[in-house]
């Protein structure tokens, strides 16, 4: 079981909150493979704090999407402040707050990994939000801004003495981005200097890098990230082997294309016929990783704009493959 503050969790696999990806069609379907706590997408205390359509549709939810959490990217006290306003409206099991980001405009703006530089100031936002919400708030952090600068050690202290019930923490620097190798030892130190839970993220791809990320930085939990990209089911095949050792079979190219389907109705529902097709293209081009003679398909996909469309996308696919 992992706790995190008042919430407990039977699995130590939780869904991340990626940008234009972890919308409600995304977490329902991941939820049926075993993903238990999933994040919605990263919302930006400004676009709360105005209100727009847009931050209210990712912030839409089902009585099935629980336990459930939001993360916030900010810098600015003002903004921040009226964004919790804001945000309890809405109903969430757990609050994080984002200091990993290192997407240029973001950090440009003192936000996301740009914290990173000023573990000060870090720790009174953090003071500030958990003094303001009555859920368990946590925080995503980085190994540090660059090779010289690795301080996530002192990063997640102060986040500790602020109040944070668990650190998030990817295991490369904003520097690295998402290039190069995961600093296991970073995790481990940040893990050896807290009492609160740790979770881990950086190419947890598989059940062995999993069990891997676990056995090396002895941390509480993992966030699944890119992994999930057309794999809903490294969930299932991750619990079954840290539990009893096996490896499951892999999705056969007809599961993929048929919960691929389920994705795509899922997202013409919400969005509509137009906008769904559109934001699906994208998770077609993942469930189709490895797929045999792919490459006209997907850029046929790039132009459908009907549900029927690109369900006939899927269904060649399928047949390239036999």
């Amino acid at each position: 079981m992992l706790k995190i503050g008042n919430l407990r969790l039977k699995s130590k696999l939780i869904l991340a909150p990626m940008a234009g990806i972890s919308d409600l069609p995304f977490r329902m379907l991941n939820r049926k493979f075993g993903c238990e706590l999933a994040f919605v997408e990263m919302i930006n205390c400004r676009s709360i704090s105005y209100k727009s359509k847009k931050t209210k549709q990712m912030l839409s939810s089902l009585p099935d999407d629980l336990p459930l959490g939001v993360q916030l990217l900010g810098c600015e006290i003002k903004f921040i402040h009226k964004a919790l306003e804001n945000i309890k409206k809405y109903r969430f099991d757990i609050l994080d707050f984002n200091a990993a980001c290192p997407a240029k405009k973001v950090v440009r703006r003192g936000e996301g990994a740009g914290l990173l530089k000023d573990p000060g100031k870090l720790g009174q936002i953090l003071g500030g939000i958990v003094k303001e919400i009555d859920v368990p708030v946590t925080v995503k952090i980085r190994t540090g801004w660059d090779k010289n600068s690795v301080n996530a050690r002192d990063v997640a202290k102060a986040a500790e003495d602020a109040g944070v019930d668990a650190v998030f923490i990817h295991g490369r620097t904003k520097m690295q981005g998402y290039s190069g190798v995961v600093d296991y030892e970073a995790i481990k130190a940040v893990k050896k200097a807290l009492s609160i839970p740790v979770i881990a993220s950086g190419d947890i791809f598989s059940p062995d890098l999993a069990k891997q990320m676990l056995d090396r930085t002895g941390c509480d939990g993992l966030i699944i990230a890119r992994g999930s990209l057309g794999n809903p089911w490294l969930f299932k095949e991750i619990t079954e082997f840290l539990k009893n050792g096996r490896i499951i079979d892999s999705p056969t190219y007809k599961e993929k294309v048929g919960v691929s389907i389920e994705h795509l109705n899922n997202c013409v529902d919400f969005y509509g016929e137009k906008n769904g097709v559109v934001i699906f293209r994208k998770f077609f081009n993942w469930y189709t990783k490895r797929f045999r003679d792919i490459r006209p398909l997907r850029e046929e996909s790039n132009r459908v704009k009907t549900r029927d469309g690109m369900v006939n996308i899927m269904q060649k696919a399928y047949s390239c493959q036999k």
